[in-house]
């Protein structure tokens, strides 16, 4: 597998992997404003795709990264690795990568998820996997497109160097 800065002919790939999560995001395939973040983040040098090794151009995984206006602050956008590669360490490389790449300390990432009585919390793991990367639960956020419930999660990073 291999991280790299996504283009513009991996957004049928976004799209692929936004279908296998629509049940838990809401609608994203058909969403001309998901559409334009997607667009965006690629313009910017903002979107990470992970790709597995040869020829195959069906993604393993992909994140939307952003800095807040109130930066220090930064923002996980979007993070989703496709079915078939959950829990192969996917989603753990194309964060390392985003931190590498765009966090120097002292600062913050935060992260909206599902709330801890979300269905999805448990069946994705995405809060386990977020708080095995350092992230801590902190306050509640917005409900999601589908009504259910999200928490934001927050890391610190300290002073000196990339996290």
């Amino acid at each position: 597998m291999m991280v790299r800065l996504a283009e513009e002919r991996d957004f049928p790939g976004f799209l692929g992997l936004a279908a296998q999560v629509e049940h838990w995001f809401g609608p994203m395939v058909e969403d001309a404003g998901f559409h334009d973040a997607v667009r965006d983040h690629i313009r910017r040098n903002a979107a990470l795709v992970a790709v597995p090794p040869g020829p195959d151009t069906d993604l393993l995984g992909g994140l939307l990264f952003g800095v807040g206006s109130d930066a220090p602050v930064h923002h996980i956008h979007w993070l989703v690795v496709s079915q078939q590669a959950r829990a192969g360490g996917v989603g753990r490389e194309l964060m390392r990568d985003a931190m590498r790449r765009w966090v120097r300390g002292p600062a913050d990432v935060e992260v909206v998820t599902f709330g801890a009585d979300h269905p999805g919390a448990r069946a994705s793991g995405a809060r386990a996997f977020y708080e095995r990367l350092g992230f801590t639960p902190a306050e509640a956020a917005a409900p999601g497109p589908e009504g259910g419930s999200r928490q934001l999660f927050r890391r610190a990073v300290p002073a000196g160097g990339p996290a």
